[in-house]
């Protein structure tokens, strides 16, 4: 793709969003388009939404699971960008009309207190600039259609890429906790949609350790130039499948003694 591509792509995006119309797969308009190209795509949209007026507060790291990368057919994660006008207060209610196929995922959020990055970034790093980690909610959106009508082709990394890793929201439970004052592959959520479960996982679903996947996104950012900035969210990876959220849906997610998080969608 050229460089006026990218952003024509990003454009389609933000139309998209604005009318709360599906656009096409963009890996079907853009033939060839590879991981490069999502995230320039990405970048362009980001961008567009930045000289809006909107403030980068963060990132989500996401197709964590083997459940997920094995959907897409891929071995590595994808990441994406969360904005201010993303964060939504834990208990707090969706308008209605604000997303178009919303859906959550249960996560674990580490909060930053100070930069990180680096190609060799290692575990110990991340700790040591891991101000704390809390229970969280990522609400994941799609402006792109899930599937080509015509032709039946589900949208691919690619699509997903561009449209900032599917990202919509984020809602951080009220519990702090320190890095390393639970064993994060074992912490786990109970996750009911209207008070019926839906999903259970356990960290050790993220890459075998959320951890781990915090090293995976600041050697990835190292590759653009990107730093991991002292107070950025980081949404480390969903343990479990995306529950579907229709209107006057009820979501809550216990974590135990990690604590709980809910959300609600008018």
């Amino acid at each position: 793709m050229t460089p006026q591509q990218h952003v024509e792509a990003a454009e389609t995006l933000i139309e998209a969003e604005r009318t709360g119309r599906q656009c096409e797969l963009l890996s079907l308009r853009y033939p060839g388009m590879t991981l490069a190209d999502a995230y320039a795509v990405q970048a362009a949209l980001i961008e567009r939404k930045r000289a809006q007026g909107r403030r980068k507060i963060g990132w989500k790291i996401g197709l964590t699971s083997r459940a997920m990368q094995q959907a897409l057919n891929i071995t590595t994660p994808d990441s994406g960008v969360l904005l201010d006008d993303m964060a939504f207060a834990n208990g707090a209610t969706v308008p209605a009309g604000r997303f178009i196929q919303p859906r959550i995922e249960a996560e674990i959020a580490f909060v930053m207190k100070a930069p990180l990055a680096g190609a060799e970034c290692t575990r110990e790093e991340v700790i040591a600039a891991t101000e704390f980690v809390a229970p969280s909610l990522e609400i994941l959106d799609t402006r792109v259609l899930r599937a080509d009508p015509a032709t039946g082709q589900a949208r691919i990394i690619t699509d997903t890429i561009s449209d900032n890793a599917a990202n919509a929201g984020v809602v951080l439970g009220t519990d702090r906790h320190a890095v390393d004052a639970h064993d994060l592959r074992r912490v786990g959520a109970i996750v009911k949609r209207d008070d019926v479960v839906e999903e259970t996982g356990l960290g050790a679903g993220v890459l075998n350790d959320p951890v781990t996947s915090m090293v995976w996104l600041a050697r990835r950012m190292a590759e653009y130039g990107q730093v991991i900035e002292a107070g950025d969210i980081v949404l480390s990876g969903s343990f479990i499948r995306p529950i579907e959220c229709p209107p006057g849906a009820r979501i809550e997610a216990d974590f135990g003694a990690f604590g709980s998080v809910t959300i609600n969608f008018s």
